[in-house]
């Protein structure tokens, strides 16, 4: 549905163009006005951690029997889980004209995306995304993601909301570790386009965990290095795959920590390897490495790798979708703004430069 954009609604406008057709992102301060404005050929999907906090959101929607509740973890990304919710939508006589609207993280967002592709062959959807994650990364670039067993988004397709609503005041009520995880992913395209923002978010790290409101700047600026790279490239063939940049190691570290560590600051790690990887076994020069690394370390989480895990984070990396044959398809580093892709024997030599890494700086619980 088509919902007013003058006024005091938006603030900001964002349009993404896709094969399927443009899309925008809107940046207002009146979600609750616009959720208001949906009308009853709408279902939401609402993640069950805003129930307490966000019961203003219910009060807006007016009937309860429009929300379908999902509990938003990792484990329950999964096609089964899904048929269950379509299942409860048909019991709800969705019919093909209705919308499906998402109202959470990014893990809300995929199950959404993934059930609106396949319901009726695709329903409209669009979305409202609540962590910092899903503003500044998740929430636009098509991706719809499924695990299957121990395989982390190895199903899903490309299937865009029809429009994303962003309203930073979601963010005063989430937990300081995911606003971290979502700098995570900020600071993720920040080092790939050489951002002017990385230094500044960096030097008001502290002050951006506490003040949450001055996010909207380094939110849009995440989406626009985003959107520049998606636009060429959306069903990710080929320049889009720099954005794996520090997935690869951090998806593992997700694994082996039964994604105890959020995405984003396992990630933050990933980036941090797939730096001294870069400088240990290929040309990052050394003062490169120290100037990524202070920056990485201030956002690393506390939690340490058990000894007797190493052997599973290797196991994690050798079932990443992006290997090719007996090599691990990664990201690695000549520096700030210069990243390439890499195909790496998995190999005794890789093995050993990431316990290394692990070793030295004192990311073993031992």
């Amino acid at each position: 549905m088509l919902l007013p954009m003058g006024g005091s609604l938006m603030s900001e406008v964002i349009s993404i163009a896709s094969r399927s057709g443009t899309y925008q992102v809107l940046f207002t301060e009146n979600i609750l006005e616009i959720i208001k404005a949906y009308s009853n050929e709408t279902i939401f999907i609402i993640d069950e951690k805003l129930q307490a906090p966000y019961r203003d959101i219910y009060s807006a929607i007016r009937n309860p029997g429009r929300c379908i509740i999902v509990n938003a973890l990792e484990q329950n990304k999964t096609v089964n889980y899904c048929q269950q919710l379509i299942k409860a939508l048909v019991r709800l006589n969705v019919r093909k004209n209705y919308t499906l609207v998402a109202i959470g993280g990014g893990i809300v967002q995929d199950i959404t995306g993934f059930i609106a592709s396949m319901l009726f062959r695709g329903v409209r959807w669009q979305f409202i995304p609540t962590t910092l994650l899903a503003q500044a990364d998740s929430c636009i670039g098509s991706k719809t993601s499924m695990n299957l067993d121990e395989y982390k988004n190895i199903l899903g397709g490309f299937y865009p909301p029809s429009k994303i609503y962003i309203d930073i005041q979601f963010l005063d009520t989430l937990p300081t570790k995911e606003i971290k995880s979502g700098i995570g992913e900020i600071l993720h395209f920040y080092f790939i386009a050489n951002s002017p923002l990385l230094y500044e978010m960096i030097n008001n790290y502290e002050e951006l965990l506490l003040s949450r409101h001055h996010f909207k700047k380094f939110i849009s600026e995440s989406l626009s290095i985003k959107k520049e790279l998606i636009e060429i490239d959306e069903y990710d063939q080929k320049e889009r795959n720099i954005f794996n940049y520090g997935h690869t190691f951090g998806h593992a570290i997700e694994s082996i920590s039964n994604y105890e560590v959020p995405h984003g600051q396992a990630v933050t790690i990933g980036m941090d390897i797939a730096n001294y990887i870069s400088k240990s076994i290929y040309e990052l020069s050394i003062n490169e490495f120290n100037m990524m690394h202070d920056i990485l370390i201030k956002n690393f989480p506390s939690y340490q790798i058990p000894t007797d895990k190493i052997d599973d984070y290797f196991v994690a990396l050798s079932k990443d979708k992006k290997n090719i044959g007996k090599n691990l398809g990664c990201i690695l580093t000549d520096g700030i703004g210069s990243m390439w892709k890499a195909q790496i024997p998995l190999d005794g030599v890789l093995k050993s430069t990431i316990s290394e890494y692990f070793e030295y700086y004192d990311l073993f619980d031992k």
